[in-house]
């Protein structure tokens, strides 16, 4: 685990933008038929790469396997993508896969002003232009990275087959907090970064059968996180204009959720009507992380549904 973990939904809920070995189907014919631009040659092998995003911010990715489309793992707010490790395997045996450290995440330059999830966006594809990808791309954002990665989606246009989140986007029609109340929920966090952190992961991030080590890893690991990053990230969070976002997405929208708190799904439906949501009982923030054999069958049956029939 890397030294920056992932945000829960709950922290979407607190700033109001809300955060295996069973095979799928393999791809229809038609399918494989249809994308021309497939990553073809040597499989990649997890080797970091540079791209440059806006302003000359340096952005660490790594791309694995062969095929497409290109599934793109986006992380969350203060996590990096090492948090996407026991999805690897599944997925490079089937597909291309990038990852991407933000920027002031993981192995990513942090020196920009922007935090807002518009420049995170554009991290994602200043990534997928310096590694030349022009085929299919179907966007997987955990927590904040579902904002970031519908944006993605926004500015591909045709060429994302669809947004895959995980565990984000439960609240869609919510007014945004005032100035004031922004800076009353922010506020703990400025004085004690540190333990608001680690109290807000322990109390919130977990359900009670959760793994308690892996439990105390992030509550540690979040503790750790650059407050200079995590405090604006998090304001840009709670900038985003999710209304807007969601109803120009063209793109379907699948969300894999955890059960508890239930997901907004009447709303985020007027928003986006293509969206569909699949729930996971008994886990907590980190699904891909607290049950692996559970998630990536799921995260691979959608990954399927949307590039065999992205419509």
């Amino acid at each position: 685990m890397r030294r920056y973990p992932v945000i829960l939904a709950a922290l979407l809920l607190m700033i109001s933008v809300a955060a295996c070995q069973k095979q799928a189907p393999p791809h229809a014919a038609a399918a494989d038929a249809a994308n021309d631009n497939a990553m073809t040659g040597p499989a990649f092998d997890g080797t970091p790469r540079i791209a440059d995003a806006p302003g000359g911010v340096h952005i660490q990715y790594r791309m694995y396997g062969s095929g497409n489309p290109v599934v793109v793992l986006i992380h969350g707010w203060s996590c990096d993508s090492n948090y996407w490790a026991a999805q690897i395997e599944p997925l490079k045996a089937r597909y291309t896969v990038m990852t991407v450290d933000l920027a002031g995440h993981g192995g990513s330059a942090a020196n920009r002003s922007d935090w807002s999830i518009n420049a995170f966006a554009d991290d994602v594809i200043a990534a997928l232009t310096a590694q030349q990808v022009t085929g299919p791309v179907v966007l997987v954002g955990h927590s904040m990275g579902g904002p970031v990665a519908v944006d993605v989606a926004r500015k591909l246009g045709a060429q994302a087959l669809g947004v895959i989140g995980v565990d984000t986007l439960r609240i869609s029609n919510a007014p945004p907090p005032s100035a004031a109340e922004t800076e009353t929920r922010m506020a703990p966090f400025r004085a004690n970064f540190i333990g608001a952190t680690r109290d807000m992961v322990s109390g919130k991030f977990f359900t009670p059968s959760s793994d308690p080590v892996l439990a105390r890893r992030v509550a540690d690991d979040m503790s750790q996180a650059p407050p200079e990053v995590a405090l604006p990230a998090m304001l840009g969070l709670n900038a985003w204009d999710r209304i807007a976002a969601l109803s120009a997405l063209q793109a379907p929208i699948v969300l894999i959720n955890a059960e508890q708190p239930p997901t907004a799904l009447a709303p985020l439906r007027a928003l986006a009507p293509q969206l569909r949501v699949v729930t996971m009982a008994g886990l907590g923030h980190f699904l891909m992380m607290e049950d692996p054999s559970r998630f990536n069958p799921v995260l691979l049956t959608q990954i399927d549904a949307l590039t065999t029939d992205p419509t």
